[in-house]
């Protein structure tokens, strides 16, 4: 339900620093530093191939601190807030199923591998690593019964994640990209498919066109690509062959940006979808944000 979470932080060694909205970048947060980022999302999924005509909203809130342990290596922690909510069509009736609370927490690192700098240019290689911990609750229950496992607030699972981040920065535009894997295990009975994802972003200064001194920020206009694939959920051992899939979402966007804070959203909107079976496919997913350097 989280096809992508989301992590980027500002730079303290340039004085306009752009950023993706939908994962993470390779710059650095500053020795001793700290980044707040608090991002708000509604996600909306109803595109049903079966006569269920079920319709998912998930609005949630995802708050992330970052420390600087030193000029390469940033530490991280992200926990989210979620309310999942799914009417579906039954046999007795339409019934509206779901559950809020705190979600799974993600703590991860990230290592400067490599860079290059020159005047009025940035490049940089980051790899990073972390595990999902199972802080929210996966036991929860209604009316009809337990919940099914894409409804709970948590996975109960522990899930390892890592990946690679490159980042180019100019005065102008910054460009990043990534690809990432996470491996889903099994709790309860229950294992969500492994992901993997390819990301894109390009962020471009729209105003002002020239850089003048007591400028007091920077508008950005953005857009990136999410390519995600999921494999297939298993239940007691057995593949739901109506899970899992690849989708390609564009996301345009804005960005404010200051040297302390940067105001923001994004719309990801789903272009390609080659789902399994049954699965429901997302509608779009709309992102605001602030990210504050202290």
């Amino acid at each position: 339900l989280l096809p992508a979470l989301v992590f980027a932080q500002l730079t303290l060694t340039a004085p306009v620093a752009a950023a993706p909205q939908t994962f993470n970048t390779a710059l650095p947060v500053a020795k001793g530093e700290f980044v707040f980022r608090q991002q708000a999302f509604w996600r909306r999924a109803g595109d049903d191939p079966g006569p269920a005509d079920r319709r998912l909203e998930v609005v949630g809130a995802i708050s992330v601190l970052g420390y600087g342990v030193s000029g390469d290596l940033a530490l991280f922690a992200a926990i989210p807030w979620l309310d999942k909510s799914l009417a579906l069509d039954t046999p007795s009736g339409r019934v509206q199923r779901g559950s809020r609370g705190f979600g799974d927490a993600r703590l991860f690192g990230r290592y400067t591998l490599w860079r290059s700098d020159a005047p009025g240019r940035a490049l940089r290689v980051a790899p990073f690593l972390g595990v999902e911990v199972p802080t929210g609750d996966n036991a929860r229950r209604d009316g009809l019964g337990r919940l099914p496992a894409p409804l709970q607030p948590g996975s109960g699972s522990w899930d390892p994640f890592g990946g690679v981040v490159l980042t180019l920065q100019t005065l102008v535009l910054e460009l990043d990209a990534a690809a990432a894997y996470k491996v889903n295990t099994e709790a309860d009975g229950f294992e969500f498919g492994d992901e993997a994802r390819l990301d894109l972003s390009l962020q471009y200064r729209l105003w002002p066109r020239d850089l003048q001194t007591g400028t007091p920020g920077f508008l950005y206009g953005v857009i990136e690509g999410n390519l995600v694939h999921q494999g297939r959920n298993r239940a007691d051992g057995l593949r739901d062959p109506d899970s899992g899939g690849t989708v390609l979402f564009l996301a345009p966007g804005l960005q404010y940006v200051t040297r302390r804070w940067i105001a923001e959203a994004v719309v990801q909107v789903p272009v390609v979808e080659d789902l399994n079976g049954a699965a429901l496919g997302d509608d779009f997913i709309l992102r605001a944000g602030v990210r504050i350097n202290f």
